[in-house]
């Protein structure tokens, strides 16, 4: 369980003031054992004050062995010691400004099961010191504002871990008696204690080599899992490209001899950025085309593009306190989405992104635990690695990019690095050295970071045929909460693209600088009215209310330059049908929908683009835009409305089935099977069809020729089987099961989709999916696959009106409260969103939360989610 209890007292960012001691260097020797592992700790201390204050270093779940200063031990009465802290007071300390200090702790890696500090992932260990985990690890001064160069040594039974890994450059290794050996490394350049990483196994390890700009000779190292080998090669890949992209784009070069990657299964993070050794949840390494599927490939790419940039953006430059975390999070999701669009088709990632930002992010914006990316307060920190701080900071970068342009913003990130380089920084600094870099004031725009929730765009349009002139008129307006009483106009990009009466983009297409309450620009020279199309590449993340009718959205769909506009227009049609349909069920889809997307369909365009147009709106991106959401209504709308689709464009729907399927092997194949999987999508919502699944599951999982088996298109088919509950799905999951038994992260695959089978037995398949030999809370990875899955992706029988989804999800957060707590604080997000229902969904999920509060030893993590839900 966390160590974190619930009398811990919030910290606020106002509060801030640098350490009276800092750390110059650090000297670990750290002996592995499963239960009884030994520290040493050996730091070089420099005092900042005037030697009044007492010396308070962080640690949790450690037992302390020794205490020496100076080589002079120190009696337990010339310390303190609480579950939290160890405190030297001033008459126990030197008087000079640097000493020595040695610490000496034992800990229990075998029974950490919150993955936090040093533990145990299978047989190997691992670290997660990120955000506050070091301290359970050894004593320390646990804050990103202390830097220091760290010296580590390893020592472990060398048949069991024949790899010990850290951070920085081999220095030293050798044998030692009791058949233990020892591997030293040393990092160069100061880092904060959360970017220390310790890794000992027996791996199978693909070597690789990048030459930089420089002409210096790095060695690359990806470490996985006994037989996992092969499935490391994509990531191999990913990261020379991602090492090429940082030096051609920002000029940045990497600064070690080696550069490693571990792959690992027990991790409570997607991965993490540790100075040279990078480890990583295993589902964001490990592919081939018969385990992965083709989001997998992509994920990795990105995943492991972050990782690496954050070498710079996170390492290099990192945030001087926790409240700062954005700073280093969502500048380094926007360059691995800038990566990913140059990758792969810019429009079809900007679209998947935003899709995120919409269902997730903005949800988040409109909940309990709304918050500015720059928290002001934090109870939990582990709460605040958030869709805001990284998604909507992404977005905020994006919008100073938009503002400045690419020449600007690439001075801005060199000056940044210049003034930095080494130094624990804030939010302010880094857009004062891009206001430096480009002359232009962002004292407006720094609002962004200090205001929560979406903004409300406001657009009213006005065309004057005697003056020929166009007048757009936009308003803007952020929530008002207790917290923000009185919200201020922010800085906003709108970008905007004006299409003729003929159809043409006209001169128009600009950006625009919404700096007030309300304000009006004015086009000339037009003889008739235009179609503007709103928010190209989605500008700003703001919600926009703009009264444009059907007509004007098929305009833009069809004849706007910008293909995000194209998109999003298509997508403000369906939502405008879902939500009509959820209110009334006997509604009229116009049949100028059908015949839209037959014409789309009939295009021989870029297939991955025409699939995301063809993609209703998410249930969660529905659901954020509407008011006491009647969840069994909603999901109703959203079948009715695939169904109407389905049968209104049935031909064309099957013909660019067969095509793509022909085509899937050829040339853009991930472009094929995407639009070929969207058209089976729609297909099975007709019983007519339903032969299709069972053929693509088969061709795709079973065929003769193992070459031509493919994880995409056999889950692809396997989710339409459970989302209609055909009558082969339980012999294709059993087979399913069968045949990826020993696969870790498809069986991760497996639990998710029998965890969002549409079928009135789900309870009892769930209660069985418990108690399976291969299913265990502890692994966070199985137990997101299983109960996140249910909660997220099964809204008609997690919304259940009998109340047994909710039961069901805080059951097992109320499990996971004493196993993982962060796992358990991430879960409960489909609950503690329950103000956006209808009220008897409402009551029903507030109960769960009220008996979810009263937990005994209730965690920090959950307890901080739990009061900001429950508070009227």
């Amino acid at each position: 369980m966390s160590s974190t209890l619930s009398d811990t007292a919030p910290r606020f960012l106002a509060d801030y003031r640098p350490a009276d001691f800092t750390i110059k260097t650090v000297n670990l020797s750290i002996s592995l054992d499963d239960i009884c592992s030994q520290v040493v700790s050996v730091l070089t201390l420099v005092r900042q004050g005037d030697g009044s204050s007492a010396l308070q270093l962080n640690g949790e779940q450690l037992t302390l062995v020794s205490l020496v200063i100076d080589n002079q031990a120190l009696s337990k009465a010339q310390y303190e010691l609480s579950d939290t802290l160890l405190t030297i007071p001033p008459s126990s300390l030197p008087n000079r400004a640097n000493f020595v200090v040695t610490i000496t702790t034992e800990i229990n890696p075998q029974e950490n099961t919150a993955l936090e500090g040093l533990f145990k992932s299978g047989e190997a260990f691992c670290t997660q010191c990120e955000a506050e985990g070091f301290r359970r690890i050894s004593y320390y001064l646990d804050r990103p504002d202390v830097m220091a160069t760290f010296t580590t040594k390893v020592i472990a039974d060398k048949t069991l871990y024949p790899y010990l890994l850290s951070n920085g450059n081999k220095v030293a290794s050798g044998e030692l008696a009791d058949n233990k050996h020892f591997v030293t490394w040393h990092d160069p350049f100061p880092k904060p204690c959360y970017l220390f990483a310790l890794v000992a196994g027996d791996f199978d390890i693909l070597t690789d080599n990048f030459t930089t700009s420089s002409g210096r000779d790095v060695a690359l190292e990806i470490f996985v899992d006994k037989g996992n080998l092969a499935k490391a090669k994509h990531a191999m890949v990913s990261l020379q490209k991602s090492m090429t992209w940082d030096e051609e784009t920002f000029g940045l070069e990497y600064d070690l001899d080696i550069y490693m990657i571990v792959a690992v299964d027990f991790f409570n993070m997607g991965a993490m950025e540790n100075k040279g050794l990078n480890v990583f949840n295993s589902k964001y390494v490990l592919a081939d085309s018969q385990c992965a599927t083709d989001s997998d490939y992509f994920n990795i790419e990105a995943v492991i593009a972050h990782e690496y940039f954050h070498n710079w953006t996170g390492n290099r430059v990192t945030c001087r306190d926790w409240f700062q975390l954005s700073l280093k999070e969502g500048l380094t999701v926007f360059r691995d989405q800038q990566f990913s669009a140059q990758m792969h088709s810019s429009a079809v990632t900007r679209i998947q992104n935003v899709r995120v930002l919409r269902s997730q992010q903005f949800a988040e914006d409109a909940g309990p635990m709304a918050h500015p990316i720059r928290p002001e307060k934090v109870l939990e920190m582990n709460n605040f690695y958030t869709l805001t701080v990284y998604e909507k900071g992404a977005e905020v970068i994006r919008m100073l990019h938009t503002l400045i342009g690419v020449d600007k913003f690439r001075q801005g990130m060199d000056l940044y690095f210049a003034r930095f380089d080494g130094m624990a920084v804030t939010c302010d600094d880094f857009i004062n050295a891009m206001s430096d870099a480009s002359g232009k004031d962002l004292n407006q725009f720094k609002l962004w970071y200090s205001q929560s929730g979406t903004p409300v765009i406001k657009a009213q349009e006005y065309f004057d045929a005697k003056t020929q002139s166009y007048t757009l008129t936009l308003s803007q307006h952020s929530p008002v909460t207790t917290n923000q009483p009185a919200p201020q106009a922010l800085h906003i990009p709108i970008k905007i693209e004006l299409i003729s009466e003929a159809g043409e983009s006209s001169a128009y297409s600009e950006l625009l600088e919404l700096t007030q309450a309300e304000q009006s620009w004015t086009f000339t020279g037009l003889t008739a009215k235009p179609t503007i199309a709103m928010l190209c590449d989605f500008s700003a993340p703001v919600k926009l209310i703009f009264d444009q009718d059907d007509a004007s959205l098929l305009t833009v769909m069809k004849k706007a330059e910008n293909s995000f506009c194209r998109w999003d227009a298509g997508q403000k049609l369906l939502m405008g049908y879902i939500q009509q349909l959820t209110f009334n069920a006997d509604y009229d889809i116009p049949n100028d929908l059908v015949m839209a997307i037959n014409t789309m369909l009939s295009r021989d365009d870029d297939r991955a683009f025409i699939a995301e147009q063809l993609i209703l709106p998410s249930f969660d991106e529905a659901a954020s835009l509407m008011v006491d959401v009647n969840p069994i209504a909603l999901t109703r709308a959203i079948t009715r409305l695939m169904q109407t689709i389905a049968k209104g464009a049935e031909q064309q729907l099957f013909s660019c089935y067969q095509a793509c399927n022909q085509a899937s092997e050829a040339n853009h194949c991930v472009a094929n099977r995407a639009l070929k999987n969207v058209c089976l999508t729609y297909l099975s919502h007709l019983p007519e069809y339903h032969y299709l699944v069972t053929e693509q599951y088969q061709q795709a999982s079973n065929n003769a020729d193992v070459s031509q088996e493919n994880m995409t298109d056999s889950l692809a088919a396997l989710s339409c089987s459970a989302k209609h509950n055909l009558a082969g799905l339980s012999e294709q999951l059993q087979h399913f099961e069968h045949k990826w038994q020993q696969t870790s992260l498809v069986m991760d695959k497996w639990f998710a989709l029998s965890a969002s089978v549409s079928s009135d037995d789900i309870f009892t398949q769930l209660k069985r999916l418990l108690l399976h030999p291969q299913f265990s809370l502890k692994n966070p990875n199985r137990a997101r696959s299983l109960i996140g899955a249910f909660a997220m992706n099964n809204p008609k029988y997690f919304h259940c009106p009998t109340g047994q989804g909710y039961q069901f999800l805080a059951g097992q957060i109320a499990k996971l409260n004493s196993i993982n707590p962060q796992v358990a604080s991430r879960l409960i997000t489909p609950l503690i969103q329950y103000k956006s229902f209808a009220p008897t969904q409402q009551k029903l999920m507030k109960a769960e939360l009220i008996k979810l509060r009263a937990i005994a030893q209730l965690s920090n993590d959950l307890k901080e989610k739990l009061d900001a839900a429950l508070r009227d």
